[in-house]
């Protein structure tokens, strides 16, 4: 192995602790108190980030969309930006980095690794999150969907990736958080893949699975 790619959220960062915490602030203070909010807004956000993915929409019309359905309104596109803008001042305080993150890229530089992100995102959204939560500085290459003729798990992105980082597949590993869009996704271009697995949900997966980062190192032999 020459490199080793990672999934940014919730793989390196905290991104669902960061969404709910954010979701529930800003639906309080636009008079919604559900429990269940949370899970409304990721449910519902899935399918706009989703043609975001696929370059049906924009990204920021995928922001857009997500906050008309979420509040059943029809807004104005300046509207919606301001009312996600809400949203996303709460979202951005709330990025932190995994205990084991810094760590874990750190022992695969000093391991004379290329150390990557591969990320479904924005790509200035995505560097800035990195810069925030201190990672930036342990990774060589971010490469973010946004730049992307499509986002993960389309083979196109991994193989964008390791070009990018003048390997080939077969001397890249990929380690994310998401069976489908990571692992299997990964797998179907040729590279080695890791299900990062926190919370015990793929007790079958079939795949090499870790349950935090410092154990990818051993998984990798």
């Amino acid at each position: 192995m020459r490199a080793v790619l990672f999934d940014l959220d919730d793989t390196l960062v905290d991104q669902v602790t960061a969404a709910r915490t954010a979701v529930v602030g800003w639906a309080a203070a636009h008079g919604i108190d559900d429990p269940g909010v949370h899970e409304r807004w990721a449910a519902l956000s899935e399918p706009h980030y989703a043609r975001w993915q696929r370059r049906e929409i924009t990204f920021q019309g995928q922001r857009r969309g997500r906050v008309r359905e979420f509040l059943g309104r029809d807004l104005t596109d300046a509207a919606a930006d301001e009312l996600f803008a809400g949203y996303l001042e709460r979202y951005e305080a709330g990025w932190v980095a995994f205990d084991d993150a810094l760590p874990t890229l750190r022992r695969f530089r000093d391991a004379g690794l290329t150390v990557a992100v591969l990320t479904n995102g924005d790509e200035d959204q995505q560097r800035d999150k990195l810069e925030r939560t201190g990672l930036a500085g342990a990774v060589d290459v971010l490469v973010a969907s946004s730049a992307l003729p499509a986002g993960k798990p389309d083979p196109r992105a991994f193989r964008h990736a390791v070009d990018l980082l003048g390997v080939v597949p077969e001397q890249a590993v990929m380690i994310g958080d998401s069976l489908e869009k990571d692992v299997r996704g990964a797998l179907a271009a040729g590279l080695s893949a890791i299900l990062l697995d926190r919370s015990g949900a793929h007790p079958d997966a079939g795949v090499p699975t870790i349950r935090t980062l410092d154990e990818a190192p051993t998984a990798m032999r």
